[in-house]
């Protein structure tokens, strides 16, 4: 099963006439990358390239049952009532639930705590038996933070026990077949539910992560309340923000944007004890912070404590006030994050193994091929079943179910996918496959029984074309090239009208450009497997471009041609900024 052996380059189409006129202001290259990205007029333009966090952040009011839910919290804090933050186990909910935090310990509150569940003793949400445990306690009200939007019967039974719930989440509604080919949605009783993807929610922007909403609810908490705070405090909370909307891959675009841009920024200064040490224990340098040391640096590391080791560690990382404390933390969860790695490319040979031997049994090839990709072993980790799914999905592009049972219960899995259909639509329509199951358009999780897991593809791949049958926006095999470059522009001009773009992400891809023709001036396999490719190339000034490939083993004889898909890039692991391309695909 090739990856890309019928993937079409489909370079984007030049800026139309009238949008050259709007966007007149800004370089060629740039109004290029702007229109492709939605923004078609000077203003919008200006919003994009200078984010504003007063500007561009929303009355957090505007978000339905906001003004219950903070009233219930003055009422608790207030009454001096016992009060749990129930964050979700990832990179999500625990920098979102770090947030939360920072607001009671803000305000000296000292009847706050925080919980996150084992992610393989509890799985995800809100569970029974915390919620028994919070009764006995004496707690007097839970919030959730990126969890709870599908846990019904455990509010239910918060509720019969004296628990009020407040769900802050983002996470799409449960949905469920009406048996009449329709899919209804549906919401817990909870005290108050703060989730912008409810029906009734007008609030202008409802992509935010889930930490994302919470630090609208810490917003809303300091504007209606009387706290000692100075104005613009809650902007030192947006290093966590910042971490968790650019790792959980919502669209970077309103208020994301602002969140992920200012995020950064934060991130560049933070003064936290533990993610400072864990940025020099992986070489980052602050000054050139930017998403990928989140994305491939950070997350991983905070992700591990739950994959492999305790939730709760990754909380404490980011919420040490201590130095000691926060720098033996994330030692550990850098060591542990080194197991991680270990395992993954373990469990991703296992993966390969049984998508070919599928293809060889099915007589299978890219275009017939089963539309959904499902792999796993009892033996595999479910805390790292996202991270095989993902790169699966990303080298095939189609949606993958991977499960293991490692740990747990019962059996788990995670799901990605390539944009063409949502997988909480799939896990809707494939019937009772599942006991659990939730997430978004593009990631989720569920579990299901060892009965159950037999019949999981067939039913996810029967689903599928039931959904495509329904849907003529069909997304076709094709690979979108922003535009065409030549060497010769490979320039640090062209590179910073390029970054004024960023942070990069979901729905604000990193610019890809197409070098047609260049000659190979140099070849050669490095690190300590021989399996990264460095290409060199020269502008027609004699300048040398040098091109890099991680995790490629193909070699290119030297005077070849060769058509190229790149990022431009700056390395700043030398003594000097460099600037590189970074391959995507050669041919």
């Amino acid at each position: 099963m090739s990856s890309n052996q019928h993937t079409q380059w489909a370079v984007r189409d030049p800026v139309p006439p009238e949008a050259e006129e709007a966007l007149s202001f800004y370089p060629e290259l740039q109004r290029h990358l702007l229109w492709h990205r939605g923004v078609t007029t000077h203003d919008a333009a200006d919003r994009f390239l200078h984010p504003s966090y007063e500007r561009d952040l929303h009355d957090p009011f505007l978000i339905l049952n906001m003004e219950k839910a903070v009233k219930r919290i003055l009422k608790a804090i207030k009454k001096r009532e016992k009060i749990v933050i129930y964050g979700d186990y990832d990179c999500d909910g625990i920098p979102g639930s770090v947030a939360l935090f920072g607001f009671f310990r803000k305000i000296n509150y000292e009847h706050c705590n925080v919980y996150i569940p084992h992610r393989y003793k509890e799985g995800y949400g809100l569970n029974s038996l915390a919620i028994k445990q919070f009764s006995d306690d004496g707690v007097d009200l839970v919030i959730t933070v990126d969890n709870g939007i599908t846990d019904a019967e455990q509010v239910l039974l918060a509720n019969e026990l004296g628990l009020d719930i407040v769900i802050t989440d983002h996470h799409l509604l449960p949905r469920k077949s009406n048996g009449a080919g329709e899919i209804e949605e549906f919401v817990p009783e909870a005290h108050a539910v703060i989730n912008s993807k409810q029906k009734e929610d007008s609030y202008p922007f409802d992509l935010l992560c889930g930490a994302g909403v919470a630090f609208k609810l810490v917003q809303a908490l300091i504007k209606k309340g009387s706290f000692d705070i100075n104005k613009g405090w809650e902007k030192w909370l947006l290093d966590v923000v910042g971490i968790s909307t650019i790792a959980d891959m919502v669209p970077l675009h309103g208020e994301n944007r602002v969140l992920a841009y200012y995020g950064l920024k934060v991130l560049q200064k933070t003064e936290r004890p533990g993610l400072s040490h864990l940025l020099r224990r992986m070489n980052v340098k602050r000054e050139h912070l930017n998403e990928d040391d989140v994305g491939f640096s950070i997350a991983p590391v905070i992700n591990a404590a739950s994959r492999l080791g305790t939730p709760m560690d990754g909380f404490h990382m980011l919420a040490a006030e201590d130095l000691g404390e926060g720098t033996a933390i994330a030692e550990m969860l850098y060591k542990l994050n080194k197991e991680r790695k270990l395992a993954v490319v373990s469990m991703l040979a296992d993966a390969e193994e049984m998508v070919a031997f599928s293809c060889v049994i099915f007589e299978r090839d890219d275009t017939n091929s089963s539309p959904v990709i499902v792999v796993g072993r009892p033996e595999w980790k479910p805390g790292l079943l996202g991270l095989v799914a993902n790169t699966l999905m990303e080298k095939y592009r189609r949606p993958v179910f991977a499960w293991g049972k490692e740990g747990s219960k019962e059996i788990k899995g995670s799901c990605r996918s390539d944009g063409s259909v949502s997988v909480v639509d799939l896990m809707a329509t494939a019937g009772d496959v599942f006991t659990e199951k939730g997430g978004h358009e593009r990631a989720g999780g569920f579990s299901c029984t060892d009965e159950q897991v037999a019949s999981l593809e067939s039913a996810l791949n029967e689903a599928h074309k039931t959904l495509m049958s329904t849907h003529l926006d069909i997304v076709s095999p094709s690979k979108f090239v922003d535009a065409r470059l030549e060497l010769d522009q490979v320039t640090w001009e062209t590179y910073g009208q390029i970054e004024a773009l960023a942070p990069f992400g979901v729905g604000n891809e990193k610019p890809l450009f197409l070098f047609e023709k260049i000659t190979v001036a140099s070849s050669k396999l490095f690190g300590k497997e021989k399996n990264h490719l460095q290409l060199g190339f020269k502008r027609n000034d004699g300048t040398p471009i040098s091109a890099i490939k991680f995790f490629c083993t193909q070699e290119i004889p030297l005077g070849q041609k060769v058509n190229l898909l790149a990022h431009l890039e700056k390395s700043v692991f030398g003594w000097k900024p460099e600037l590189r391309l970074r391959i995507v695909e050669v041919r």
